[in-house]
């Protein structure tokens, strides 16, 4: 992360605080899909500070899209700029499928509840036109929908589609409705939703991903027939869902010879305390001093036959 994105990145955990979230620490302690973890009443985020969307990879996506997935998180980029053109403000843009908008934007959702209105498509800049609205009040004035669809400038057809939710409308045509129909039209556009959707092509990537990691390999192995899926752009290295339990599990593996585990464990317990996830570290040996999670040793393992049976230790 270059000067300008980490400047972005502690304003934004600022703006998030300041708003009433409870904010994770920062993930540094090696290379991760994104910065930190952020919650508030139903809203939980994992917030991505990227200067450029362009160069933000398809793989770096579909991992925060599963995470997300799994601890009932939205993803969301804050960026600048994309094929060297600056991002508009109050706009959403999306990166295989995570979306993306400028820091201004953020702060206005986060203190302002102000949703953006407008997303950038591959073929421009549309909104989502609120169908019942436009029934609602059109049948309000007593119009039809042949002079509604007159005064808008656009065709019978495509209004009829609009009320009835089968199609999106162009700035300029959702404009001519505001004027015809004197009342907002669009639907604000909710970053905070959660899309999901490309997981089975992101556990393709992920097992082979394993495959140089003899411990999580032994992990995946364990628990495949459960709802696990590896990560590696994160600080922890797996996560399994518990639908039992209502849980989710986020855990580390960890060797003797990393030089940075203390840090990664602050990482895994501030992110787990975010998301509502049981924070579990499976080590070879070493069990990080001073630090409040679970250790479960490589010999142990073979004694955890259940995600349920991690919990029940972490209980």
């Amino acid at each position: 992360m270059n000067y300008s994105e980490t400047e972005n990145a502690r304003a934004a955990e600022e703006a998030l605080k300041e708003a009433g979230f409870q904010v994770s620490q920062k993930c540094c302690s090696r290379p991760s899909c994104f910065d930190f973890a952020a919650k508030k009443d139903i809203i939980t985020i994992l917030v991505k500070l990227h200067s450029d969307i362009d160069t933000f990879c398809l793989s770096d996506a579909l991992e925060l899209e599963a995470i997300a997935e799994h601890v009932s998180a939205a993803s969301l980029l804050i960026s600048r700029k994309t094929r060297e053109k600056p991002l508009e403000d109050d706009t959403v843009y999306s990166r295989y499928a995570v979306s993306v908008v400028t820091s201004k934007t953020f702060e206005n959702i986060v203190f302002r509840g102000a949703f953006p209105l407008i997303h950038a498509g591959p073929g421009g800049y549309y909104v989502e036109i609120d169908g019942e609205v436009i029934r609602r009040r059109r049948q309000e004035l007593g119009y039809s929908i042949g002079k509604v669809a007159e005064t808008a400038s656009i065709s019978r057809r495509t209004l009829y589609g609009y009320e009835r939710g089968m199609a999106k409308a162009s700035v300029i045509s959702a404009y001519k409705l505001v004027k015809a129909l004197g009342l907002p039209v669009a639907k604000p556009i909710n970053v905070f939703g959660k899309l999901g959707g490309q997981r089975r092509c992101f556990l393709v990537k992920a097992k082979q991903a394993i495959s140089g990691n003899t411990l999580l390999l032994k992990i995946f192995r364990k628990f495949i027939a459960c709802d696990i899926v590896p990560v590696k752009k994160a600080p922890f290295d797996f996560v399994i869902g518990v639908p039992e339990e209502k849980a989710v599990i986020v855990g580390g593996v960890a060797t003797d010879k990393e030089p940075k585990l203390d840090k990664r464990v602050d990482e895994i317990l501030s992110v787990s305390k975010v998301v509502g996830a049981h924070p579990v570290l499976i080590t070879d040996g070493r069990k990080p001093p001073n630090k409040d999670i679970l250790c479960i040793c490589e010999g142990a393992l073979s004694k955890i036959r259940t995600p349920e049976d991690l919990i029940a230790n972490v209980k």
